[in-house]
């Protein structure tokens, strides 16, 4: 059975994309659910019409997403946090701290958006992180975490 799938399913495919299941996996779940309708000809004309228009408007997405990724590669953040003995943080810091720090920047990043190696940090030093400002636009930015002044 041809579906085209209305959203993201797991371990199927993304959104809009033309796929093959079975019969009882379609009929049963995909369509009841609202995740997929048929492929049928008028179906397929609809989807390539879609996928037309929607092409120009993410060409203009992906270069607004190259500005902003341009603009991050400059910035030198410090995020400053409470310290034991040697390097070890209390607590820790995560992609909120990290978006919170580009905002007093004046950089406006939602947290989702940012993965930090291991999810959190709980040592002093320069880090890397990356953000996703759009499914094919991943920026890596860079900061650092230093001892809060006393």
């Amino acid at each position: 059975m041809e579906l085209i799938l209305k959203r993201d399913v797991e371990n199927l495919g993304f959104a809009d994309d033309v796929v093959e299941v079975k019969n009882g996996y379609g009929r049963n779940y995909l369509i009841p659910q609202g995740f997929a309708v048929l492929a049928t000809p008028s179906a397929k004309k609809v989807l390539s019409e879609t996928l037309k228009q929607r092409a120009f408007k993410e060409k203009k997405e992906i270069e607004d997403a190259q500005k902003v990724a341009k603009k991050l590669e400059g910035f030198e953040i410090k995020i400053s946090a409470k310290v034991g003995t040697g390097d070890k943080l209390f607590g820790s810091v995560s992609n909120a701290d990290v978006a919170e720090a580009f905002a007093k920047e004046g950089v406006e990043i939602e947290k989702k958006f940012i993965t930090v190696p291991g999810g959190t940090i709980k040592r002093l030093g320069q880090y890397e992180a990356s953000v996703r400002l759009h499914r094919e636009v991943i920026a890596p930015i860079s900061f650092e975490i230093v001892a809060q002044a006393k």
